[in-house]
Formats: structure tokens, sequence, C-alpha cells
């Protein structure tokens, strides 16, 4: 049944009471020493833990040396956790990243210090966007998320989104009100498009979904907020934004019902109208169900109309809109916050201007709203908006779309922009920054760039810290190498606001075109610079053979070099076809394959650069072979064609991935050098269209297959690094000469 609309007060209050979680001092304390055993086990009994007092309100921490053994101090979890990470890094010169650790600690440890004493000027520090948890999160357990909630707590994250599990609470929501499992299963998606599910773009794809994965994620659910509560942080679970299951409008035939379409070649979906006292019943019943089962902290997400317009730009409409959305989460929380992506004010700034805008955030109590300005890095809201018209904001770097694995960044705006903003008269109520990158697990020294602002209220020397970066990072100063990361700086981290990361040619569907609408190739930077930093990893990789962040990097250097490379190769091939050269043509396309195989095998010696992982995780989560089938056709799906054979946005969540260049990309440019060949031989055009439905067969084959692909990565990087140095340095040099003249 749906919850009395009209229950009273004094039982919300119990039912709050009784599910908030306080976690006792004590378990707080064994936690964290056991949390210091996970990350130095070889020297955690050097470390004990006290507990201080917030100072102003603000999260404060503390290190100290006494009697030869080091306090952290902190007045939680995170700030004690990020204590340790102040001294490994400022007086063990280690780092901890998600692409490569240094933990090569100092005997003794470093006990000759002052007292060290950091405040945190931030109150939120937010951290996840709904789609990491599906472009890098989808097949994560409890070993993965333990290590990632470490991480959180290291970097002062106190403020994580929370969406795991949330399919068990609708449908227990959804059998409550009388739907049938049938009903629920054409509603659930699979695992890879959960969060396109929760923001209402699409319904069942890749499902139905099984109910060990519902039974297990609910488990899961449990032991990830459990453990971000132990450190002090308040996990921002889900709220009801409006979307519900095709089989509402059946049942209540009366129900306001919205019909939308995301447009990206997904059928329709429902939102349920926010005037329609349903809504407030539903999502009355979603948080009473979630919090029996997760508790709460009172922060609350919830988009309505996410890449969608709302049905109407009236003022009116939009104010009562906001009012009953936030009403369905008060109506059984009295102290909820809505966290509200703030996506659409940048994604579809035509249709939110200022009187839009206004109307949908001044409804909601000042006290009662956080707005993650989600692109504060290229694209902020805040400066357009009178700083959210007064509500409390987060400045956010966002940078990744798709998980894509490219190097690229605005180093400068991370370093400079959260302290400016900060002290800005016009920022109003900035009261946090945050991570919302759609992926992670690339591109790590622009992430511990970000995680740097959280201890600090000035702006970041970006050369300072570049060189500690590299230290820490390598475990030794190399003039070189800090040379290299000068040029890195300048390159491919110094992106412009008006590009997003450049992906490869080789990674867009087959043409002779520069770009296609999800492969954009235009660099921000001249590339030849890049392979003059390419060339001082090279030189100086004897000295780092030790070094696994080292390792990663002068991998991904000379992937992103051979990514780019991979540009003009293509166009010296579509020149050989427009002046009808084949000699041309057959030399260059042959050069082009071998350029995908040559990544492949690179790629290859990282385990952070294969497929094998990923499709073996998500088959790992099958408990029979229906159910792993189907998981790993999610994991190929969403990284390919997104959605079905046909669908528009494929190649979004590319990947440059040893298995993927030769098994998914490599046949593709096959069978276009193949059709091509063909053309040339008898004069004849192109046919693009029957290309395209060729390929589109060949891409879905591979989407549906189960060809095994490795999850351990083979041969030394350091040394392939060093090969395909020799062989394409020269290559690159003369290629970008020609095409520039």
């Amino acid at each position: 049944m749906i919850l009395n609309k009209n229950i009273s007060c004094v039982l919300v209050m119990l039912v709050i009471i009784t599910f908030s979680f306080s976690i006792d001092a004590q378990i707080q304390k064994k936690e964290l020493h056991e949390f210091i055993h996970r990350i130095i086990p070889q020297a955690s009994s050097n470390f004990d833990v006290e507990y201080i007092q917030k100072e102003n309100g603000k999260d404060v921490f503390e290190i100290e040396s006494v009697k030869g053994e080091i306090v952290l101090r902190g007045n939680n979890g995170v700030s004690i956790a990020s204590a340790l990470k102040y001294y490994l890094e400022n007086f063990c010169h280690n780092i901890i990243t998600w692409n490569g650790n240094n933990l090569k600690l100092p005997s003794p440890l470093p006990t000759n210090f002052k007292k060290v004493h950091k405040i945190s000027p931030y109150k939120y520090r937010y951290n996840f966007n709904y789609c990491t948890f599906n472009y890098s999160m989808s097949w994560w357990d409890w070993e993965r998320w333990q290590k990632e909630i470490d991480w959180m707590a290291l970097n002062g994250i106190n403020m994580p989104l929370a969406l795991t599990g949330q399919e068990a609470i609708w449908q227990e929501v959804y059998l409550d009100m009388g739907f049938t499992q049938e009903d629920i299963d054409n509603f659930l998606s699979g695992p890879t498009h959960f969060a396109w599910l929760w923001m209402g773009n699409l319904d069942g794809w890749g499902g139905p979904l099984p109910q060990n994965w519902i039974d297990s994620h609910k488990e899961l659910q449990k032991k990830i907020l459990k453990r971000e509560r132990v450190f002090g942080m308040t996990p921002v679970l889900p709220a009801f934004s409006g979307h519900v299951l095709s089989a509402l409008k059946d049942k209540f035939p009366n129900a306001k019902i919205i019909k939308t379409n995301w447009g990206h070649g997904f059928a329709d979906t429902y939102m349920l109208d926010p005037s329609d006292d349903l809504f407030t019943q539903i999502g009355t019943k979603f948080l009473e169900v979630q919090t029996e089962n997760y508790g709460t902290d009172h922060l609350y997400s919830a988009d309505t109309f996410n890449e969608n317009d709302p049905p109407s730009n009236d003022s009116v409409f939009l104010d009562a809109m906001s009012k009953k959305v936030y009403h369905s989460m008060s109506n059984y929380d009295p102290n909820a916050i809505w966290v509200m992506q703030g996506w659409m004010f940048s994604y579809n700034s035509e249709y939110w201007q200022p009187v839009q805008m206004e109307a949908l955030l001044n409804a909601i109590p000042y006290k009662n709203m956080i707005i993650l300005d989600l692109y504060s890095e290229a694209h902020p809201v805040w400066n357009q908006t009178d700083a959210f018209y007064g509500k409390p904001w987060i400045w956010n770097l966002l940078s990744n779309f798709g998980g894509n694995i490219s190097m690229f960044g605005r180093m400068r705006h991370v370093a400079y922009d959260p302290a400016m903003v900060l002290h800005d008269p016009e920022s109003g109520n900035m009261v946090g920054i945050g991570l919302t990158m759609e992926g992670i697990e690339q591109n790590p020294a622009l992430f511990q760039l970000m995680t740097e602002n959280v201890w600090r209220n000035e702006v970041i020397n970006l050369d300072e810290w570049l060189k500690r970066y590299t230290r820490n990072r390598y475990g030794k100063e190399n003039m070189r190498i800090d040379s290299a990361w000068q040029i890195l700086k300048n390159t491919v981290y110094s992106g412009n606001a008006n590009l997003e990361p450049p992906e490869s040619i080789i990674t867009g569907r087959p043409t002779f075109n520069i770009n296609t609408v999800f492969c954009v190739t235009t660099l921000s930077y001249d590339p030849l610079d890049l392979i003059e930093a390419w060339g001082y990893f090279i030189d100086e990789s004897d000295s780092f053979i030790e070094s696994e962040g080292f390792k990663y990097d002068i991998v991904d250097v000379t992937r992103q070099v051979l990514a780019n490379y991979a540009t003009p190769l293509q166009q010296q091939i579509a020149q050989a076809y427009k002046e009808k050269d084949k000699p041309k043509f057959d030399k260059y396309s042959k050069e082009f394959l071998n350029l995908i195989s040559d990544m492949d095998t690179l790629l290859g010696t990282t385990k952070d650069f294969l497929l094998g992982p990923w499709i073996a995780d998500a088959r790992n989560w099958g408990i029979d072979e229906s159910e792993k089938n189907q998981y790993e056709f999610n994991a190929r799906d969403l990284i390919t064609l997104w959605g079905d054979r046909n669908g528009p946005i494929h190649d979004y969540a590319c990947r440059q991935w040893s298995g993927l260049l030769n098994g998914f990309y490599k046949p593709r440019w096959e069978l276009f050098f193949k059709e091509v060949d063909y053309c040339m031989r008898r004069n004849i055009p192109l046919d693009y269209k029957a290309f395209e439905e060729k390929v589109k067969d060949l891409e879905w084959k591979w989407v549906n297959g189960h060809d095994f692909y490795p999850v351990n990565p083979t041969g030394d990087p350091i040394v392939r690094a060093k090969d395909l140095y020799k062989k394409y340095e020269v290559k690159i040099r003369h290629i970008y000469e020609v095409t520039e003249n």
C-alpha cells in the first residue's frame, strides 16, 4: 500500500531518529586502526589516532610526533585519514593513486617535525557523478569498494553519492503498490545502464535484472554505507525524481503522466507529474523503504527531467514542480536536503534561462538545497546566476566523459579556481568542492591535484606541486622528468574550455572524416610538443623500473602519442583515396592497422589498460551461465554500441584498452579498408550506407560474443614503450611536418 500522505509528524520523526546512524567512538577507532593497517601494514603499529573537536565548525586534523609514535588527530575518520595522507606525502614522499602507488616507507619513519595543523575551508567535499556508477563502477565488489572508500577518506571526501542497491528499494516499493514482478522486470535495466534508468532516460535496457543481483547489491550497499559512515562521511542517497515504470499508466489511469524521450534511440519513458498527489506518496514510500534498509544522513539526490525539457517553461509551473519534488522528500524526512546536479543548467542553457532557474531554485528553503555546479572547471554556472541565487553550492571538476581513456585536463583551473572562487565576494554561499567525473581510474595527476584543494584556502603553485607529485609518485627526483611534466602541463593538461577530451580516430566508426559524432580528435596543443615529453620518459626510464606510477605513465604517454598519430595517418589514407592512389592507400592502411596492433600490445603490459578484467568482473557476478552471459553483454555493450545495433550514441564510452583495440576497433577498420579497396579497384565510389550496415553486423556480433580476453598483463611496459619509440618517433615527426606543409 502507498504510505498515507497524512502520516503524523511524530511518527515521521520517530522513523528518522530510529534509522539515523551513530557510530560508537571505540568502533570508529578500531576501524581507523584497521584502515591504517590496510594502507601501510608494515608500519601501522607506529601510528595512533585521537579525536579532537572541529574548529569554528570546520573539519580539522593534526599530526604530531609523541615519544617516537606518530599521532594522527582529527574531528572524524576522514580528517584522521587525511592526516595519514599528509604524513605519507610530505614526510615519506609516498603516494596512493588509482593508477599506481608508491609506499616504500623510509626506515625509521620520520618523527622530527613540528606539529601539523590543518583546517578545511569547505564543509562538503563531494564525490561521484551518476554516470561514474556505470562507466567505472558497474562490476565493483566489496574489495574494490573498500579501496575506493579508503581513497576517499585519504583525500578528504566526506559527501559521496551512494546509489548502489537502489533497485532493491524500487522492487519492494512497487511490489507493495501491487505491481507484478514482470512490470518491474520491464522497468529495471541491466547493471551498466542504472545511471540513466535513475535519471529517467531509459527503461529495461540490458535486463531483466536477476534477483541475485538485486539481493547481493542490497547487502553490498549496506557495507558501503556502514564504512562511509564510520569515517564520518555523509552519503547522498537517492530520492524519487518522478520516473515511473510504464505499467503505472495502466494501474493508475487518472494519474498525470508525462511521456518523454531521451532522443538516443531508446523507447519513451514516463514521468509522473509532480503536481499529482501520487508523486508525494511514491516519494514518501521510497524514502521509508530506503531508510529502513540503509538509514539516512538527510542528503538526497534527485534530478527531474535530466537531459529532457520540462513540459513548460512557465515560472509558476517550475516553482510548483520544485516544491512538489522537495515535498516528496520532506514529507517523510523534515530534515531533508535536496542535492541537485546542476548539469541541466549547462547542458541545456537555452531552456534554463534566469527566470526558469530562479523559479526552480527559489521554491526550496535556503537551508534545504545544495546545487552541484557540475562542470565548474570549464563551464561554470555560478557566475551566471548570482551564485545560484543564494543557494548553497559546490564547485566541481568534471573533466572525463564516458570513462574515455585520454590524457586530458585543465590543470591551471583546478589549481587556481577553487580558492579564487572561495574568496570571490560574488561566489555567494560556496560550501564545498567536489569530483563529478563520468569515469575514473585515468589521469591520476589531475584528480590528485583536485583533492589537494581540500585542506587549503589558497591557490596551488602548480609548478611546485608537480615537482612534489612526481617525486612522490616515482620515488625520486629527476630534472628531465620534471621537464616532461612541464610539457604535459602545457599540452594534454592545458585543455581548452571549448574542447572536450580528444579521442583517437581509431575508436571512431571508420570514416575518412577527421571526426565522428562521439570521436572528436581536435587537439588544443601541438602534438609535436608531446613527443618531446615522450622522449624524456624514454630516456630516463631505466631509472624507474621499480616504480608502478612511472610504468603506468610511460605507457599512457606512449599511448597518447600514438593515438594522436592515428589522425594524420588516417588523413593520408583519405588523401590517397581521393587521389585514387592505390599504392599509397595500401601502404598507409597497412600502417594504420599495424599501429592499432602495436597499441594493443603496449596496453597489454599494464592491467589498467586491459579489457579482460572488465568482462571477467562482469561474469563473476553471475551465478549461472545465463546470468554470466547477460552481464557480459552489458559490459561489452556499454563501451561500444551503448544501445542496440542501430544506437546513435555508439562509441561514446569508447576505451583504448588492450583487447578492445584488436578485438573490436581493428576489425571495423579492416572491413572499411576492404570495402574501399574493392571500390578503388573498380573505380566506383564507396557506398557508405552499405558499409555502415555491414559494420553494424560486425559490431553487434562482437557485443553478443564470448571470446576470452586476458585478465593479466604480459610483457614489460618500459621495454615495449622503448621499442615503439624507436619504431615511430621519426615517422611521427615526419608525418606532422608533411601535413603542416
